[in-house]
């Protein structure tokens, strides 16, 4: 009997060996088919796809832009990735850039519809998601009325006081200057009321607000689940299909975002032939991804400062110099404190908060030099290797402000100069889609910056060292969490300090 039944299952199993063999020699060819992809696509002339990496990729490494980093010098300034059944072309040189974003931003404006971001959470809203066409041109319009260089001057008295109340709070916790801080919290309450308010009319009036964690965790959230190599479902169509646990924080993350408009009734009237959702996604991902960049490069600029004493000096030297220690730098004394610009774009270079800005989307077929970019191509910025350009920014590496000095212009100038290697950074991005945000980020970092240098010393804990390497996020970038003390450097600082109080402002 069991002669006859070990017979009777050799071929069965057969089957399953065959099969299994079947899947895996499926699986390899198509994980590999790049190799001939490549030699088949072309235009109607007959120019290739940009090289690239000879496999398809399900995701990328945490530090995806280190990556990048490597293929671009493996494969030039143009290359190609497939992720899943989507074609990436990755450009990280700043002509290249100019030449496709800019010169061609009729063609490289659009954004791919991300099941993720696109369609779960924003529905296809927001100016970050919107298609490049009539429903973006009204929520850009919208943005840049309220986020323009002279709309800040109506909000300059309002940013004017937040840096003044996270200067106090800093100043408050950590006991003028005796006990260690999390700057975190404290700078993302700074950039959160500043958003708060330009969207919402309202503020939180404690740092103990539950409102602030939550905008804090949220916004962290956001960016971990809509990073353009986050999902595998989203290069993956079938995934969609099936229920996974990140799906459930994603729909989470869109209820939550429901939320912060909810309460205004003002918001709800339309406006600008807009509906609720559009206003409710537009000023949602505005307020989230403000707070998110502006208070990530504050944390960063604390992180780097305690190991660069050099430049800190410089630094108090100028302000002391040209400020004095009987009051402290406003908006109008940034023509006057050259250092103090230098070392708040160098911080945006070394430090970016998105390393791949927001990918654009290709609306047709574009043939760049030889090179056959297809419609419906995601088209990614690399910003690491454009900041970590040597001919650009020598000794890329080196925290150095020295390499702005003469630079006095503003990001966004900087972003429109004729000579694309006289640009400061890509922080913000390019081409049409720049972040409108620009003017009020710009703001909020000088007033938070000048003033913490003017205000402290910044010292580090011996036994707790702070990473400048390693960050959380997996598309918004923030430092690993830390702490150092930020003692007075300014005998009246008490004073100064009491000069504003916590106010409550709600809708």
């Amino acid at each position: 009997m069991a002669l006859v039944l070990g017979v009777y299952l050799q071929p069965f199993s057969s089957i399953i060996n065959y099969f299994f063999l079947g899947v895996l020699i499926v699986t390899a060819t198509y994980f590999l088919a790049p190799v001939l992809l490549r030699k088949w696509i072309s235009d109607k002339d007959g120019n290739p796809l940009p090289p690239g990496p000879p496999i398809r990729y399900a995701f990328l490494r945490k530090y995806a832009e280190l990556a990048l980093h490597d293929w671009q010098k493996k494969y030039g300034p143009v290359f190609s990735i497939w992720m899943g059944t989507q074609l990436f072309v990755v450009v990280s040189d700043p002509h290249i850039a100019r030449d496709l974003l800019v010169s061609n931003g009729a063609v490289f404006s659009t954004r791919k519809r991300y099941f993720m971001k696109n369609q779960i959470i924003l529905r296809g809203r927001a100016i970050t998601a919107s298609p490049y066409g009539d429903k973006w041109r009204q929520h850009r319009r919208l943005a840049t009325q309220v986020l323009t260089p002279k709309a800040m001057q109506g909000f300059a008295s309002i940013m004017d006081y937040e840096s003044h109340i996270f200067i106090k709070s800093l100043y408050k916790q950590g006991q003028k200057g005796k006990l260690p801080v999390n700057p975190a919290h404290y700078a993302g309450r700074f950039a959160l009321n500043n958003m708060l308010i330009i969207s919402f009319g309202m503020r939180t009036d404690t740092s103990e607000d539950p409102l602030v964690e939550k905008a804090l965790d949220l916004a962290m959230e956001f960016m971990d689940l809509t990073g353009p190599w986050s999902n595998a479902v989203d290069f993956f169509e079938a995934l969609q299909w099936l229920p996974t646990p990140k799906r459930s924080r994603v729909l989470n993350s869109t209820m939550v975002l429901s939320r912060f408009t909810e309460h205004d009734p003002e918001i709800r009237e339309p406006r600008q032939k807009l509906d609720w959702e559009d206003l409710c996604m537009l000023s949602a991902v505005f307020t989230l991804g403000g707070v998110h960049s502006t208070s990530g490069i504050i944390q960063w600029f604390l992180a780097l400062i305690p190991s660069h004493p050099h430049i800190a000096e410089k630094a108090y030297e100028e302000l002391d110099r040209v400020i004095g220690r009987e009051r402290w730098p406003n908006a109008a004394d940034e023509p006057n404190l050259p250092y103090i610009r230098a070392i708040i774009k160098e911080v945006q270079r070394v430090h970016a908060p998105f390393w791949m800005a927001t990918p654009h989307c290709t609306s047709q077929d574009f043939t760049y030099k030889g090179t056959y970019i297809p419609k419906d191509t995601v088209v990614v910025l690399n910003c690491y290797s454009l900041h970590h350009n040597e001919e650009r920014y020598p000794d890329s590496y080196v925290f150095k402000p020295e390499r702005y000095l003469g630079d006095d212009l503003g990001c966004g100038e900087s972003a429109k100069l004729a000579n694309v290697m006289d640009r400061d950074h890509w922080t913000f991005g390019a081409g049409r889609r720049i972040c409108p945000g620009l003017p009020a980020a710009e703001r909020e970092l000088w007033l938070a910056i000048s003033r913490l240098l003017w205000a402290y010393k910044f010292e580090a804990l011996p036994d707790e060292p702070i990473s400048l390497d390693e960050y959380e996020g997996l598309s918004g970038r923030t430092p690993l969490p830390y702490r150092l003390k930020l003692v007075p450097r300014i005998d009246n600082l008490d004073i100064v300090l009491q000069a504003a109080d916590e106010v409550k402002i709600t809708w």
